[in-house]
């Protein structure tokens, strides 16, 4: 497959013009013109660039790419370890933040209910990248904590009364904690996201809305897998997820 091409159907398929973002969405650092294997992962850490380069690839499709708002422009230490890597392999960079976590079928947020069988009918904070959705039947957070850990492989943080009862879900992958009070008043009875903060428990207890910190990475493994997929299912490239272990 063409870069230019990979590059232009990407950035239409998740429609990158909408978003106001903390980084730049696309093709961050220009490698070969051919792309025949592509690996995804969550971020463009050094020890994932090692990785894809010991598969072969020729592109890499990250979430959390790098030139980050109020990022330090000198390259230098770990950007310039990780820049010299992608510039001497001829390896393609192309990362997308907010387009991956909005989009209706590829996105984090689309992938993760799916994962749950939660069916979003409604949107709620800033750009609308929270969603909601309304369970088959009331469960207790003590079982939906349950299915959390089973589904994430991970034990969430979590905040409420195991006994509360829940209808009304709202999440939204990554460091989304700030978004509590928006779930709130959109009228969920749980909010599932990444991270917390210290400020958390006290809304979670003063509200009566139970919270979860499931973990940054692992809310958001999904979405890149599923756009990788989808690439290798659309045209002739290979695709390889690779997940480098995180447990924040």
């Amino acid at each position: 497959m063409d870069r230019i091409e990979l590059e232009l159907y990407l950035n239409n398929l998740l429609g990158i013009s909408r978003f106001r973002d903390y980084c730049p969405n696309g093709l961050q650092v220009e490698g070969r013109r051919r792309v025949e294997k592509i690996a995804t992962g969550v971020t463009a850490s050094l020890a994932f660039l090692e990785a894809a380069l010991e598969w072969g690839a020729d592109a890499v499709l990250v979430h959390h790419g790098y030139f980050w708002r109020n990022e330090a422009p000198q390259v230098t230490g770990r950007k310039y370890r990780r820049l010299r890597l992608l510039l001497a392999n001829d390896l393609n960079l192309f990362a997308y933040h907010l387009p991956l976590d909005d989009h209706p079928e590829f996105g984090n947020n689309a992938q993760i209910g799916a994962k749950f069988g939660w069916i979003g009918d409604a949107r709620f904070g800033d750009q609308d990248l929270g969603w909601l959705a309304t369970l088959p039947m009331s469960i207790t957070l003590a079982h939906f904590t349950a299915e959390v850990e089973q589904t994430l492989g991970r034990a969430p943080l979590v905040f409420g009364d195991p006994d509360w009862e829940l209808r009304r879900v709202a999440w939204c992958t990554g460091a989304a904690q700030g978004y509590f009070d928006a779930a709130i008043e959109a009228g969920a009875d749980v909010f599932l996201t990444g991270e917390v903060s210290e400020q958390t428990m006290h809304t979670s207890a003063e509200s009566g809305v139970a919270f979860l910190a499931a973990g940054h990475h692992a809310t958001e493994r999904f979405g890149v897998q599923a756009l990788g997929a989808h690439l290798s299912e659309s045209f002739d490239v290979e695709h390889l997820f690779i997940d480098i272990h995180n447990p924040i």
